[in-house]
C-alpha cells in the first residue's frame, strides 16, 4: 500500500571542527529535528505548521529550508503532485548547531521515503546543500552532509562534489555548550579576513591534516595538537562572551580541544571519554555561572547513523 505520511529525525551537527572551516563537520546523538510529509490532492509543495520556533521561521516555500530542499528534490524527479510538510523544532535557531541543516535532511529523509526512495541517501546531499543557500547565503555540506550520513565527514570539493566519510575514534565523546545568545551565520562570516597569509594557510593545512590522520589513527594526543584554528577562530571567538575562559579552563580536565560550533556561539570540547566530557561541561557551567549567562549543556557520543526514519503511515 502507498505511504501517506513519513516522519524522519536528523540530528544537530558541529561544523569547521576548528581547523576544517567549511569542509569538516561530525554529527551528534539526540539533539535534532523532526520533519513530516504527507501525500496531498491540491498540486505543490506547502509548510502546513511548524513548532518550536516560537513564530520564527517562515512557511514562504521559497524562506523555508525544508520546502526549498524539498523543491530541488522533486523538481530533478518532475513529480508534480502534492506535499505538506510539518517541521518540529528541536534546535534553537542561531545556535551553531546545524539547525536548518537538520530541517532540510530530515525533510528530504521523509520525503525520499514519501515517494519510494528514488534516490539514494548520499545523493540528497546536493538537495540539502540548495536549502544553505537560503539560511545563510553560501551552500556549503559541512552540516547538511554529517546530518544526513552521521560521524565525521570531510567535504574535499564543492565542484563536482566530494565527500569523504572518515573514521570515528573509540571513545570520543563531544560536549556542547550553548550560552543563551543569538548569533547569525551571515554576522559571524562578515567578520571573517577575505584573505589569509602563506603562513595561516601552511599552518591550517597542517592541522586539517593532522586530525584527519589522527581520527583514522585513533591518536588522541595528534587530534588534540591539531584542534587549532587560525584563520576564522581568532574573528568569531571575539562574539562569544566566555569562550577564551573556557578553552583554556578545560585543559587541566583532559579535553583534547575545543571549538567554535559551525558559526557560534554554541562551544564545542572533544574529549578522549564521556566521563571527562562531563568534568569538561561541568568546568564550562562555572564560567557561564561567573558571567551570570544562562547556557544550554549537551554530552553525546558522535552520532554514526546519521538521519533517520521514524514512521511511516499508510
Amino acid at each position: 500500500m502507498e505511504k501517506q505520511k513519513v516522519t524522519a529525525f536528523a540530528p544537530a551537527t558541529v561544523a569547521n571542527v576548528s581547523c576544517g572551516f567549511d569542509i569538516l563537520g561530525f554529527a551528534v546523538e539526540d539533539l535534532g529535528d523532526k520533519v513530516s510529509v504527507s501525500l496531498s490532492d491540491i498540486p505543490g509543495i506547502r509548510v502546513t505548521h511548524i513548532e518550536g520556533d516560537k513564530g520564527k521561521l517562515p512557511y514562504e516555500i521559497e524562506k523555508n529550508t525544508c520546502s526549498v530542499a524539498i523543491r530541488a528534490m522533486t523538481e530533478a524527479l518532475n513529480f508534480e503532485g502534492g506535499l505538506e510538510i510539518e517541521l518540529y523544532k528541536g534546535l534553537p535557531l542561531g545556535s551553531g548547531m546545524g539547525s536548518s541543516a537538520a530541517s532540510a535532511v530530515a525533510a528530504l529523509m521523509a520525503a525520499n521515503t514519501l515517494l519510494g526512495n528514488p534516490f539514494e541517501k548520499k545523493d540528497l546531499l546536493p538537495f540539502a546543500i540548495e536549502s544553505e543557500r537560503i539560511a545563510c547565503g553560501a551552500g556549503h555540506a559541512d552540516n547538511v552532509a554529517p546530518a544526513l550520513l552521521g560521524g565525521f565527514v570531510l567535504i574535499r570539493e564543492y565542484h563536482p562534489l566530494d565527500v569523504i566519510p572518515l573514521h570515528v575514534p573509540r571513545g570520543l565523546y563531544c560536549t556542547l555548550v550553548h550560552p543563551h545568545l543569538v548569533l547569525n551565520t551571515s554576522d559571524s562570516r562578515s567578520v571573517l579576513r577575505r584573505s589569509v597569509s602563506l603562513q595561516d594557510a601552511t599552518t591550517q593545512s597542517g592541522n586539517i591534516a593532522g586530525l584527519v590522520a589522527g581520527l583514522f589513527q585513533e591518536d588522541m594526543a595528534l587530534i588534540s595538537r591539531s584542534l587549532n584554528d587560525v584563520i576564522a577562530e581568532p574573528s568569531r571567538s571575539v562574539l562569544i562572551p566566555g569562550y577564551d575562559e573556557v578553552k583554556e579552563g578545560i585543559k587541566p580536565a583532559g579535553a583534547l580541544g575545543c571549538g567554535i560550533s559551525g558559526s557560534g556561539p554554541t562551544i564545542f570540547i572533544l574529549s578522549p571519554s564521556e566521563e571527562i566530557a562531563w568534568e569538561v561541561s561541568r568546568l564550562a557551567q562555572q564560567v557561564f555561572d561567573t558571567m551570570q549567562l544562562p547556557i544550554d549543556l549537551y554530552v553525546s557520543a558522535i552520532n554514526t547513523r546519521g538521519a533517520y526514519i521514524l514512521e511511516e503511515e499508510i
